[in-house]
């Protein structure tokens, strides 16, 4: 799990990227706990034998918890959760993306997110064809 989080913060594209940066860093990297060598084949099977939800529930919960502790401005009570709605069109290329089509020369999608204001969190996204409407 380090060296998946380790993995995230600089965005690594590939276990083949990750594995040369933890490799770079080695001196470091064992002192955070990833053990004296760290291998792309260790990684991968890693990523194999364990479920990704595991880690990804735990994050979630690891996020709002900080994210609310945070939260400590009272500039207005409201009991219960408050959230905001978003919808927006985000414009893409037409020659890569032919399957969101929206105008003849134009493609894109609608990104609709609710927001909890108070974690300043998404807490639902969700994506959609764009509607020729103009």
């Amino acid at each position: 799990m380090l060296c998946m989080v380790f993995g995230q913060l600089p965005h690594r594209d590939s276990l083949r990227d990750l594995s040369i940066v933890i490799d770079a860093h080695h001196k470091k990297s064992y002192h955070l706990g990833f053990g004296k060598k760290v291998t792309r084949s260790n990684l991968a099977k890693a990523n194999k034998n364990r479920d990704y939800r595991i880690y990804e529930e735990y994050a979630y919960i690891l996020i709002v918890d900080i994210a609310r502790k945070k939260c400590s401005s009272r500039d207005f009570e409201i009991d219960g959760k408050i959230y905001s709605f978003d919808s927006t069109t985000i414009d893409l290329c037409l020659s890569i993306f032919w399957w969101a089509n929206f105008k003849k020369t134009k493609a894109g999608i609608k990104l609709h997110t609710l927001y909890d204001v108070k974690t300043q969190i998404p807490s639902y996204i969700h994506i959609t064809g764009t509607c020729s409407c103009e």
